[in-house]
């Protein structure tokens, strides 16, 4: 039998997997990949404009890879750069990138529809409560490492 965290990170390693194939799937019929979902709501969350370092940072991607996707989204015409310097640059949506970012929030909201179809509204609440609570306590680790354990006097 599993332990609680092979459990826990079994089931969040395979929601997150398994969002990414959906999110490639929907954006592949639209024309794009799907990588392209996050940052485009990333930048749909930020309306004046993120960096490729805040990209970076949001969407958890190295330099490399957000220098490659963002390089695409520009030449697609989803996102323009704004100022002079290119590693500086601010990033906003066009016109089009707009477009797409509904077409994500659209298939989105119908996957979460779909998903917990079978939900309550109180299980609902519950699961997005226990859901936040769990993020902030493992990002609280992830930026602080382990709490220390308090020895006991003998």
């Amino acid at each position: 039998m599993l332990n609680r965290y092979e459990q826990f990170s079994f089931i969040i390693s395979s929601i997150n997997r398994d969002i990414q194939k959906i999110e490639r799937g929907e954006m592949v019929k639209y024309g794009y990949k799907g990588a392209y979902a996050q940052y485009l709501i990333a930048l749909y969350r930020n309306p004046y404009g993120l960096t490729s370092a805040q990209l970076c940072e949001i969407c958890d991607k190295d330099k490399a890879a957000v220098s490659r996707v963002v390089a695409e989204m520009v030449e697609k015409n989803l996102i323009k750069r704004t100022g002079d310097n290119i590693y500086r640059a601010v990033l906003i949506l066009t016109d089009e990138g707009k477009k797409a970012v509904d077409y994500v929030a659209q298939k989105a909201e119908k996957a979460v529809d779909i998903v917990g179809n079978d939900l309550t509204e109180d299980e609902r609440t519950v699961m997005y409560n226990a859901l936040k609570n769990i993020y902030s306590s493992i990002h609280n680790i992830a930026q602080n490492g382990m709490p220390e354990e308090k020895k006991e006097n003998v």
